[in-house]
């Protein structure tokens, strides 16, 4: 189970990094005691709304692209989660599904025989549980992301 206090304390830290800012100066612009934004980037702490505004407006970044970040990083650990546990991706509430014409049938369907399918990995190791897939898969989609820095170490470490 992901936290979210961790998630964002980390999303924090990652931004005010990026800007090359120590949390002593982010700490003053903030009006927040440089004791209290150190454990809420450790995720020791849960900030406010209030707090969180501040913090926000002294890196000079928005609100809501802080929390859309956090909110991609949830997402892709509860896919890791879910391919961990083998559930597979957590299904969505609602959704919309397109309506295809049928295909056309083909003139022998016995030309195919029934066979169990195998799943080809990123790895190049074949497995013949569609689960194993799904799970392989997804950690190999959240490890890409965590490459391109979209992901913070510990939602590899939860997919993993």
């Amino acid at each position: 189970m992901v936290l979210l206090r961790e998630l964002l304390g980390e999303t924090l830290r990652r931004r005010r990094r990026a800007q090359k800012r120590t949390l002593r100066d982010v700490s003053k612009q903030a009006n927040v005691s440089l004791g209290y934004l150190s454990e809420i980037e450790r995720g020791h702490k849960e900030p406010s709304s209030e707090l969180l505004a501040s913090v926000c407006g002294a890196l000079q970044v928005r609100l809501s692209e802080v929390l859309a970040e956090v909110s991609r990083e949830v997402a892709s650990h509860e896919l890791g989660e879910a391919a961990s546990s083998g559930r597979g991706a957590p299904q969505p509430q609602s959704r919309q599904v397109a309506v295809l014409p049928m295909p056309r049938e083909k003139e022998s369907s016995a030309e195919e025989p029934s066979r169990r399918r195998r799943h080809a990995m990123p790895s190049g190791q074949i497995y013949g549980s569609p689960g194993a897939a799904k799970k392989a898969a997804a950690i190999a989609q959240v490890r890409s992301r965590h490459r391109r820095g979209e992901v913070t170490d510990s939602v590899v470490r939860a997919a993993a």
